[in-house]
């Protein structure tokens, strides 16, 4: 690795572990952690957020229909849709931060994307211009949002009735999951909430659960990726894709 990109990621650990950060709001917690860090984001996260494109990859694409990404930050997913972002009508990316939207407006300028539109929005609240949406994704952004089964509540009352919603991001699952789904260890329940919570990322046992009864449940992964500079260490996450009851 270079010198340029190991300042750069020296950068990211800074804000992320050292710099204070804080706020009266939501909003303002999350500036002050991102505004130092905004233009190293996708550097650094790649290494960390695993599965990203697994996630885009295994929704069905919207064919001119709308997507909707919540908590969207730098709107990288855009990219990772690719040739197929042409086929959707109107792709919102959609966070509260304003650092994080800069850099996604930088990049929709940059690629001259017409039909995608970056949108600073409080999740718990928003609802598409459009009126309604044929995907929804949260790539780890669920866990950034205090108030993550509002999101999904609110998500539900303008997902059509079939429509598909993915889920990325960092858990431990619950102390007696149900069967066939993964187990983790006391140590793991105990010290992944902690290392993440002092970040504002906030790991809650009840996601998947949650996300299960609410949607048809059309793919479940459980697994672990790497950690940057901690070679030794593996981060639990998993990968969810449902689909919106017609009823």
């Amino acid at each position: 690795m270079s010198f340029a990109n190991l300042a750069r990621d020296a950068r990211v650990l800074w804000q992320m572990c050292v710099h204070p950060h804080g706020g009266a709001t939501h909003k303002d917690r999350l500036d002050s952690f991102y505004a130092g860090q905004a233009d190293a984001y996708d550097h650094f996260r790649k290494r960390l957020l695993h599965g990203r494109q697994e996630m885009i990859d295994s929704v069905p694409t919207p064919v001119g229909g709308v997507w909707v990404d919540l908590g969207a930050g730098t709107g990288e997913n855009a990219e990772r849709i690719g040739e197929r972002l042409k086929d959707v009508r109107q792709l919102y990316l959609v966070d509260l931060c304003p650092s994080l939207l800069r850099v996604a407006r930088e990049r929709i300028a940059r690629h001259g994307w017409t039909n995608v539109e970056a949108v600073e929005a409080d999740a718990t609240q928003y609802r598409p211009a459009t009126g309604e949406a044929d995907v929804v994704t949260f790539s780890y952004s669920l866990t950034m949002i205090p108030d993550w089964f509002r999101v999904i509540d609110q998500a539900l009352t303008w997902l059509k009735p079939g429509g598909m919603l993915g889920v990325l991001d960092f858990y431990t699952a619950r102390k007696h999951p149900g069967e066939g789904s993964a187990r983790h260890g006391r140590m793991s329940r105990l010290f992944w909430p902690a290392w993440f919570g002092s970040s504002n990322v906030f790991l809650n046992p009840d996601h998947i659960p949650y996300l299960q009864s609410r949607l048809e449940t059309i793919q479940l992964i459980e697994a672990q990726g790497k950690v940057p500079y901690l070679p030794l260490v593996r981060a639990p996450y998993y990968r969810f894709l449902g689909r919106k009851p017609q009823s």
